[in-house]
C-alpha cells in the first residue's frame, strides 16, 4: 500500500483564504472532521482529543492535570502548593492547539454545540496554567488568545440560540462575552483598552446583526414611535400613536 498522500490531496483541492472542512467515516466506523490545510489533510476526532490519544489513561492532559489538582486538595486540604512544571504547561498549550484546530472546523461545519465544549476547555486549560503554573512566562504564554477564545465560544452560543429563533439568548451570549473581554482580559497588546480589540469588534458587529433578524414587536414599535413624534413635536401623530396603544391595550395584537 503506498504512503503517498498525493491523491487524496489531489481530490481535494486547496482554496487560499477559505476554511475548507469535512466528516468523513473512518475505517474504524466512526467519523472524523478532516481539514484542508495548504500542504495537506490534518484529520481529527470528534470527541475526546482531536488525536484520539489518552494521556495517562484521561481523556486529555487537561483532564489529567485537573485529576492530579483534585487529589492534590484531597491530601493537603486545599490547592496551596499544587504547581505545574514548565513542560507541564508545554503540554497544555500543545494540546490547545489540537482543540483549536477541531473547534474552528466545528464552526465551519455550524456545529456549535462542539464549539462551546472544545473553547470551554481551552479556557480551562489557560486558567489553569495562569494559576499554577511556577513560571511568570507560563502564566502568562496564552493569555493573548483569550480575547480570541471568548469570542469564538461568544459567537458559538449565539449562532445555536438562533437556531430557536432564540434572539434574547443571542444577545446574552453576545453580552456576556463582551462584558468577559472587557472586564477579565489581561490586555497585552492594546494600550487603551478592549475597545480597539477586534474580538470585540466583530461581536459588537454580531449585536447589531441579531437586532436587526429580530422580529419587532408590533407594540413597541408603535412606543417608540410615539417617543420619536413627542421628540419631534409631531403632536398628530403621538396621538394616532396614543390612540393605536389604547386600541391594543384593550385587544391585544397576535
Amino acid at each position: 500500500m503506498s504512503l503517498d498522500i498525493g491523491p487524496i490531496v489531489e481530490g481535494w483541492p486547496y482554496e487560499p483564504g477559505k476554511l475548507s472542512v469535512r466528516r468523513v467515516l473512518g475505517e474504524d466506523g466512526r467519523e472524523k472532521i478532516q481539514l484542508r490545510l495548504d500542504l495537506g489533510i490534518l484529520q481529527m476526532e470528534t470527541t475526546g482529543r482531536p488525536d484520539g490519544r489518552r494521556p495517562h489513561g484521561y481523556e486529555s492532559y487537561l483532564a489529567y492535570y485537573k485529576a492530579r489538582l483534585v487529589r492534590y486538595c484531597r491530601e493537603h486540604g486545599n490547592d496551596e502548593g499544587f504547581r505545574l512544571s514548565s513542560r507541564d504547561c508545554e503540554l497544555l498549550r500543545n494540546e490547545m492547539l489540537m482543540y483549536y484546530h477541531r473547534y474552528l472546523s466545528e464552526f465551519a461545519l455550524d456545529e456549535y454545540d462542539a464549539v462551546i465544549r472544545d473553547t470551554t476547555r481551552n479556557i480551562e486549560s489557560m486558567d489553569l496554567c495562569s494559576q499554577y503554573a511556577v513560571g511568570e512566562a507560563d502564566q502568562t504564554a496564552q493569555e493573548r488568545f483569550r480575547p480570541y477564545i471568548i469570542m469564538m465560544r461568544a459567537r458559538a452560543r449565539a449562532l445555536e440560540a438562533l437556531k430557536d429563533d432564540d434572539y434574547t439568548g443571542a444577545r446574552v451570549a453576545v453580552q456576556d462575552g463582551l462584558e468577559e473581554i472587557r472586564e477579565n482580559v489581561l490586555w497585552t497588546d492594546q494600550e487603551e483598552g478592549s475597545e480597539d480589540s477586534v474580538e470585540v469588534q466583530i461581536l459588537e458587529t454580531l449585536l447589531e446583526e441579531i437586532t436587526e433578524r429580530e422580529p419587532v414587536d408590533p407594540v413597541r414599535a408603535v412606543e417608540m414611535a410615539l417617543e420619536r413624534a413627542i421628540t419631534e413635536e409631531r403632536y398628530e401623530d403621538a396621538a394616532r400613536y396614543r390612540d393605536q396603544l389604547r386600541i391594543w391595550k384593550a385587544h391585544p395584537p397576535k
